[in-house]
């Protein structure tokens, strides 16, 4: 069999209920989940898909441990087991790889180490290169009705979705400005032991124009671009926030940003499905954009990250609440600040960050971006 030969292409390897598996899945280059690679910003550019991976090697805006740089490669590496007994997922009833999407990893966006704006640029084209692609698969017609869908963004295309592998937080500002760019304002889902709405003069005092973008403020600078939707019918939502600050004006700053929080302790009296209620109930049936920071889970179970904070949610809950966000129209994601250097030997982080974007990939397979027209 030749090294390259792929039995199923466009889908990952390993999937059919009687084909062999749990056979090699540790050979071979390691792209998400054993999926195919396309050079989607080379010299594949007009290739089409449903839904892409993408690295963003970035972590020249972090505050404290740097090394997220190397998130991508890490956590490409920590999915390699994820096709492993073929992918299927018990609880959410679905194969994401057999269904009956065109599921790419399109290796990183050129990202440079040496100057911040330009980076930041970089990241912006590159995933609007992708997210303006045309998708492989059309949209179809509603399971229930029967009826044809059309496009839920503002543009009236029908986009594919972006997996976005950080990479430090500060990538979501560039990727925010692609989102804009076909679906407007968007309302966000956003993971995180932190707030990340300082304003600069209180996160790292904004010496610069430059250092006041970095991965504490991007959301100040989203709400004040109108990239998010906010204001008095907030859309937007916090989870797993459980960060020191400098104050309570920080929290009055989030609310002027837009935000709604869910404290970490919170998962203490109210448990998961408290935390699934509160989030549904807050976004609805909009589009939205989901953000997840690994420091979401305790430094027990996902040590390597670049602040890390204690009192955080298990991996497990993390998951639970995952796929509590079934039937959501998620657009995009990302999860960003791991940095592999401060793993275990086990790869606990780069495993745990793999897992979680198997849940969001399983709730973007069963929910197309699709409405019924009124």
């Amino acid at each position: 069999m030749p090294l390259g030969y792929v039995k199923y292409p466009y889908q990952a390897l390993l999937l059919i209920s009687s084909s062999v598996t749990a056979d090699s899945v540790f050979s071979g280059i390691t792209t998400f989940a054993k999926l195919p690679w396309v050079r989607c910003l080379g010299k594949e550019k007009d290739a089409t898909f449903d839904i892409a991976f993408i690295g963003a090697p970035f972590d020249t805006g972090t505050s404290y441990r740097p090394g997220a740089r190397f998130g991508p490669s890490g956590i490409r590496a920590g999915s390699r087991r994820l096709t492993l007994y073929g992918g299927y997922n018990v609880p959410l009833a679905v194969n994401p790889f057999m269904a009956g999407l065109k599921v790419v990893d399109c290796g990183d966006i050129p990202v440079t180490p040496y100057d911040n704006k330009y980076a930041i640029k970089q990241i912006e084209d590159g995933h609007k290169a992708l997210l303006h692609r045309d998708t492989f698969s059309p949209l179809g017609n509603d399971s229930v009705t029967g009826k044809p869908l059309v496009p839920i963004s503002a543009d009236g295309k029908n986009h594919p979705r972006v997996i976005t592998l950080g990479g430090d937080h500060t990538i979501v500002l560039p990727i925010l400005r692609s989102i804009y760019s076909a679906y407007g304002a968007i309302s966000v889902i956003h993971f995180d032991s932190h707030l990340d709405t300082w304003k600069p003069q209180v996160f790292g005092g904004a010496p610069s124009d430059q250092a006041a973008v970095n991965h504490g403020t991007y959301f100040y600078w989203a709400s004040q671009e109108g990239l998010i939707k906010n204001g008095s019918f907030s859309l937007v939502q916090h989870g797993a926030i459980r960060t020191t600050l400098s104050g309570p004006a920080d929290y009055a700053n989030d609310d002027e940003s837009g935000f709604q929080r869910i404290e970490a302790r919170e998962i203490d009296t109210i448990g998961t499905d408290g935390i699934i209620k509160k989030i549904r109930e807050t976004v609805g049936d909009k589009p939205v954009y989901l953000s997840i920071d690994i420091d979401s889970i305790d430094p027990a179970f996902a040590p390597a990250t670049g602040t890390p904070e204690t009192g955080g949610w298990s991996t497990r809950e993390l998951r639970t609440i995952l796929r509590g966000l079934d039937g959501l129209h998620i657009v995009s994601a990302d999860i960003v600040e791991v940095a592999p250097a401060y793993d275990t030997n086990a790869e606990l982080t780069t495993m745990a960050a793999a897992d979680v974007l198997y849940e969001v990939m399983s709730v973007m397979a069963k929910t197309p971006l699709g409405k019924i027209a009124a």
